[in-house]
């Protein structure tokens, strides 16, 4: 476990150069006095560590010291090359990039490891891309890639609807999502979102721009992405379910959160184990398609509208059952 840690304190002081004791520990989740005497450990050991006294001081290594990756594990080498997306790496123009850093990493890798890659490919495929999704990229998406990575400023134009717009826009990263590739950007002091593919022209400006270092582009999208989510469950539906429909509903209901406030809402069960609770829908329609797959393991209490298209479903469901066979007159006894 200690030699783990000394070789990931290693590594931090290689990729930061300057590091205080605090952020060492903040980093590697120990206490500042085991930074201290790791620090004591690394230069019992050769490792030329050097401690900058100050305001702006910290622990650095002396001289560009490096060391080789051979303190890899197995599964660590093998998790690197999987971490590797060498299609969506390709879309954004870094496909030789991404080729010649894993050429490196494996030329400095022990020989025991360099099957790693083979490993990895052998097990395991990322499919990025939906289901009907098209295969080939948006084509300014190499361009606003680049833009990103040089902290560039674009005007791009976009379509909205049936018309399109003119935005000068700071881009600070590209997520794709199900296939799908997105700009996140500020324009002014908003941050927005555009889908690349319906970006129609870019111009990429000399002019670079400074971003918030604290800003976190995973942490905005999944803010971006539960408040869209929450946006489209305009309405309520009020239930009984049965013990089944409750166990049910998770596989029913569309968003996974609005499964959780109904669960959350349910009230205690009934003499027959049912309960009442409350669930968000994106609209009536919707919550018709999502419910009538219950069947008889659940009860629209209220809006009215959808009760009444449900028992209407019911009911001529239930004529069909009615009759003697399949398409045939109901039989006839006597």
């Amino acid at each position: 476990m200690r030699a783990s840690r000394l070789i990931s304190l290693l590594l931090l002081l290689q990729a930061r150069e300057v590091m205080t004791a605090a952020e060492l520990a903040r980093e590697l989740e120990v206490s500042e006095r085991t930074v201290y005497r790791d620090i004591v450990a690394l230069s019992a050991a050769g490792v030329p560590v050097y401690a900058d006294r100050g305001r702006a001081g910290g622990y650095r290594l002396l001289g560009g010291y490096r060391t080789r990756l051979t303190g890899m594990t197995r599964d660590e080498a093998e998790a690197l090359f999987l971490a590797g997306l060498p299609g969506p790496a390709g879309d954004m123009g870094l496909a030789d990039a991404v080729a010649g850093a894993e050429l490196k990493v494996l030329a400095a890798l022990p020989p025991s490891l360099r099957d790693a890659p083979v490993r990895t490919g052998q097990r395991f495929h990322l499919d990025v891309p939906g289901w009907y999704h098209r295969s080939a990229p948006p084509p300014w998406l190499a361009e606003l890639a680049g833009a990103v990575w040089r902290d560039r400023e674009v005007t791009l134009r976009y379509r909205r609807g049936d018309r399109e717009v003119t935005r000068r826009v700071c881009p600070y990263g590209l997520v794709l999502k199900s296939g799908i590739w997105y700009l996140v950007g500020r324009v002014g002091d908003d941050l927005r979102t555009y889908r690349v593919d319906r970006v129609t022209t870019v111009e990429q400006h000399e002019e670079s721009f400074v971003r918030e270092p604290d800003f976190d582009l995973a942490g905005y999208w999944r803010e971006q992405a539960e408040s869209f989510l929450r946006s489209m469950l305009r309405a309520q539906v009020r239930l009984r379910l049965s013990p089944a429909g409750l166990r049910r509903l998770r596989h029913h209901a569309d968003i996974p959160f609005g499964y959780a406030e109904a669960v959350a809402a349910a009230g205690e069960p009934d003499g027959q184990g049912w309960v009442t609770t409350r669930l968000p829908v994106e609209s009536v329609d919707v919550a018709y398609t999502q419910l009538l797959g219950l069947g008889p393991e659940v009860e629209v209490l209220d809006p009215p509208e959808l009760r009444a298209r449900l028992a209407e479903a019911a009911a001529r469901s239930a004529a069909l059952y009615a009759t003697g066979s399949a398409g045939g007159p109901a039989a006839v006894t006597g």
